[in-house]
């Protein structure tokens, strides 16, 4: 059974229908990305796996469980986790804040455990500090733990936002452009990263992309949409051949 189902996923925003009939199948483990032209609904389909949308027509089934009508942090107590293209961090907090409070849904207590302080509170924030510096260490943030995230390169912050996303022990990772704005070095250890987590974790990973550095270097399946309808997808080698790729999205003969 696949982990991730999509059947006949379309979503219309009145008039405008930014996805058609989209439909993949994800198996446990894999990695796999999802290309196309700005505009073509990339960030659609996340924001409908990742439940901030509700779409019009299909089903997603996670895990088994259909999620279609699910809130966000409903499915994310699932364990569906994700970044975004514009880095959504708490610029106020530490990044050892930021990943903390990204476990707030495995809290196990209330408002009471809370204020008295009781023996659950403190087991469970035992836990969250746990798996916070863990991943903290994991991903060579350990040194930034008490910096603002706005004090820090835009490599390491894209860095913090994985590791939060990571916080929640995901089954699966939604990664929505994660080399956007990053300079060339900053790509290479993001390539060597993302495989790390995928090897490390034995995690399944969706990924959105520009970048065919990236795409190429990890991915062993890619599908490729354009105005919301999957128009071609395979291997690395078959989109770097596929005519239908080149004409609508890659512009030339060569990647």
């Amino acid at each position: 059974m696949s982990l991730l189902s999509i059947n006949g996923l379309t979503q219309r925003f009145g008039g405008l229908q930014a996805v058609s009939d989209f439909n993949i199948e994800l198996e446990e483990g894999s990695l796999t990305s999802l290309i196309g032209p700005n505009g073509a609904g990339k960030t659609t389909i996340f924001n409908l796996i990742s439940g901030f949308y509700q779409p019009t027509e299909g089903v997603i089934t996670f895990n088994g469980t259909p999620t279609s009508k699910m809130k966000p942090h409903q499915v994310t107590s699932l364990g569906v986790a994700r970044t975004f293209q514009n880095i959504r961090l708490w610029h106020d907090m530490t990044v050892m804040d930021n990943i903390r409070i990204a476990q707030h849904y495995r809290m196990g207590y209330g408002v009471f455990d809370a204020i008295m302080r009781t023996k659950n509170y403190y087991l469970r924030e035992k836990e969250i500090e746990r798996i916070s510096t863990e991943l903290l260490e994991f991903m060579d943030l350990r040194e930034y733990a008490e910096e603002l995230p706005t004090n820090l390169p835009y490599g390491l912050q894209r860095r913090v936002e994985i590791a939060r996303a990571m916080s929640i022990q995901p089954s699966l990772l939604l990664l929505d452009e994660p080399a956007a704005g990053l300079n060339s070095s900053d790509v290479d250890g993001l390539i060597t990263l993302i495989k790390w987590i995928h090897n490390e974790f034995d995690i399944t990973i969706l990924m959105i992309e520009h970048q065919m550095k990236v795409v190429m270097s990890l991915c062993s399946w890619i599908k490729c949409i354009d105005f919301g309808t999957t128009i071609d997808e395979g291997t690395p080698e078959h989109i770097q051949s596929s005519s239908t790729v080149i004409k609508a999205y890659l512009g030339d003969d060569s990647i």
